[in-house]
């Protein structure tokens, strides 16, 4: 429990859901709140942020939740983020005792947004309760859902003149059995095509065999935007793979990570860059998305 010496009884009570959520991380993100004061209609709040992280759009939301309450309140507050439910109840006191530093004697992350829930947490009596995210929680779905509705989005490709852009697509004809790639870089008025075929392989392979082509063919060590119609490429290399690594790639159900070799391959070739991924879609497709697609189909055709 934190928060000011309130009598218990005498403060309204007060359910709050919050949850934030960035694409990539970091990059744009959204924050949402749930609130739900008894026999009153659950009001939402959300918003968003051009640059930020996931842990920061976390932290938002329950700060914005807390400054929306009029006055003291018993606050019941769920939260799904590890990181904020642990900061509040175990490191901020450390933190402030140590003038805003680590064990390390490091400048803590995100200093301002703690102080400022340092600070707000002070005017209620708090339980801090972790619900685990996606288990199918009623409220804490809404405020997941609430949350990425609110990560802006940015037309694709970005205008970076200072980067390298690679556009990278796949094929694969399931009947022949015959995956192909296509990748397209970009780099102000230069242009460079590459595409490759292979048989007895996947969907999912072509994709990740594209980017890591794509990033093996770049010549400088400029910043990257890499653009793939694949959710299976960006959320892998963006979120799932540091789990994977911990955990000996396996899996949470303890199997093996399919396709270990490649990702293992495009972990090492990404890591020698300032890689931003990107996720293109349909109806939305560039031009240079579509010409690396035509180049990943005749591939797979061989």
């Amino acid at each position: 429990m934190t928060g000011a010496d309130h009598p218990g009884s005498s403060l309204q009570r007060v359910t709050i859901y919050t949850d934030g959520a960035c694409n990539p991380n970091p990059g744009p993100g959204g924050w949402a709140a749930i609130v739900l004061h008894p026999k009153a209609q659950p009001q939402e709040l959300c918003g968003a942020e051009s640059h930020t992280s996931n842990n920061q759009m976390e932290m938002r939301a329950v700060l914005e939740a807390l400054k929306a309450l009029a006055g003291p309140h018993q606050v019941t507050l769920y939260t799904d983020s590890q990181y904020l439910r642990q900061g509040i109840t175990e490191w901020l006191p450390q933190w402030q005792q140590r003038g805003w530093r680590t064990t390390a004697k490091q400048a803590v992350k995100n200093q301002a947004l703690w102080q400022a829930l340092a600070q707000e947490i002070q005017r209620h009596r708090i339980d801090w309760q972790w619900v685990k995210g996606h288990a199918g929680h009623k409220w804490n779905e809404r405020a997941d859902e609430l949350a990425r509705s609110m990560i802006p989005t940015a037309t694709l490709p970005l205008d970076d003149s200072a980067a390298i852009h690679i556009f990278a697509a796949a094929s694969y004809l399931g009947k022949q059995k015959s995956g192909g790639w296509g990748v397209v870089l970009r780099y102000r008025e230069h242009t460079k095509t590459l595409s490759g075929h292979e048989t007895n392989s996947s969907a999912n392979r072509m994709h990740l065999t594209a980017a890591i082509e794509g990033l093996q063919a770049i010549k400088q060590p400029r910043p990257v935007h890499f653009y793939t119609g694949a959710d299976y490429v960006r959320d892998g290399i963006t979120r799932w793979v540091r789990g994977w690594q911990r955990q000996n790639w396996q899996t949470k159900a303890g199997k093996p990570v399919s396709n270990q070799d490649l990702w293992q391959k495009l972990v090492a070739v990404a890591s020698g860059y300032a890689v931003q991924w990107h996720l293109v879609t349909k109806p939305d497709l560039p031009e240079p998305m579509l010409e690396a697609k035509v180049l990943a189909d005749k591939a797979a055709r061989g």
